[in-house]
């Protein structure tokens, strides 16, 4: 039930499909005309959100408040199953697939399935060979940003994983992780052809090569 016969027609677009207002840009379609005017700040860059705290602008009132939540650290919403919490709803949602093992996002190359869209979307590059991320240093491209990001490492400088025990500084965490074997002795990685354990993937590897 609706209030006003204007919200009622606004409504029935869901059931129909109508969409009256069109962008005269990119001619995308849309079924308010409030959902057409925010859109078109996507191109005239126009950001009339202002955060107070850092004066980073944004588009949204709505993607404003979401930002707001890391600088006061407010996390509203809240997983019943481990009662970890979320800044966005949308990201407690992706969460709730860890315990429902629920993997909406298909490959159609190879039936492999995701969580995410993102997780789908890198996947294809697989495929694809696309590599859209590139180094402004030495024009590597990869595909992914995070490999890019680990990358940079190597041109920064920056290592920003340390080890609690000796200080040491890794680029990467996983890394890291492999580091920490020489102070707990875990031997992690198993040859499958004689049993030996190795604290390293790659000293596996080269100890794999007495098999072949």
């Amino acid at each position: 039930m609706f209030r006003y016969n204007c919200s009622l027609v606004v409504h029935m677009r869901i059931h129909t499909g109508d969409k009256p207002f069109k962008c005269e840009v990119c001619e995308e379609m849309f079924m308010q005309q409030s959902n057409l005017q925010y859109h078109m700040r996507v191109h005239t860059g126009e950001k009339p959100f202002k955060c107070e705290v850092c004066d980073k602008m944004f588009r949204h009132m709505s993607t404003l408040k979401v930002h707001i939540r890391m600088h006061t650290g407010d996390k509203p919403f809240k997983c019943e199953v481990c009662y970890k919490m979320f800044r966005q709803q949308n990201h407690l949602k992706i969460h709730m697939r860890t315990h429902t093992g629920d993997k909406p996002f298909k490959c159609e190359i190879c039936e492999k399935v995701f969580t995410q869209q993102s997780h789908l979307q890198s996947h294809m590059r697989i495929h694809s060979g696309d590599k859209p991320f590139k180094c402004e240093v030495c024009d590597k491209m990869f595909k992914t940003n995070r490999g890019l990001k680990l990358h940079m490492g190597m041109h920064t400088g920056d290592k920003p994983f340390k080890c609690d025990i000796c200080d040491k500084m890794f680029r990467q965490q996983s890394h890291l992780q492999s580091h920490m074997g020489i102070h707990s002795g875990d031997k992690q990685f198993k040859c499958e052809v004689c049993d030996k354990m190795f604290r390293h993937k790659s000293n596996l590897k080269v100890h794999m090569r007495k098999h072949v």
